[in-house]
């Protein structure tokens, strides 16, 4: 059992409560982490033995390009398409920044982070 993790993947998107937030977009930051098997990957030198890094930051890069308002409805999202990517997944976590929300004072980042299986019960 291994672990697979994309950190600090970076996109302009254009999620928010606010519509204003919607209509200007934000800079945002994700990190996914995955439980998974490697003995075929790490014994046969096979793709097919984990979860394919690309195909993890493809469904990343599509969610983010589809405006939502809450942050942790797009993690749930992300992490709902990871998942179908492999029934080996045992584990997965998905993290989203939010530089500099509208919340009237100074904070670099917001995040919410979703967790499975514990945020699927």
């Amino acid at each position: 059992m291994g672990y697979i993790k994309l950190e600090g993947m970076e996109f302009y998107a254009y999620h928010g409560y606010y519509e204003s937030e919607r209509q200007v977009g934000n800079h945002y930051k994700v990190d996914i982490e995955l439980k998974v098997p490697f003995s075929l990957a790490s014994s046969a030198d096979e793709l097919s033995g984990t979860v394919n890094y690309e195909d993890i930051y493809n469904i990343v890069a599509a969610e983010m390009k589809s405006p939502v308002k809450l942050l942790e409805f797009l993690g749930k999202k992300i992490l709902d398409q990871v998942l179908r990517l492999s029934d080996d997944i045992q584990e997965a976590k998905v993290s989203i920044y939010k530089n500099n929300p509208p919340i009237g004072g100074v904070c670099a980042w917001s995040k919410v982070t979703i967790c499975f299986p514990e945020d699927y019960a």
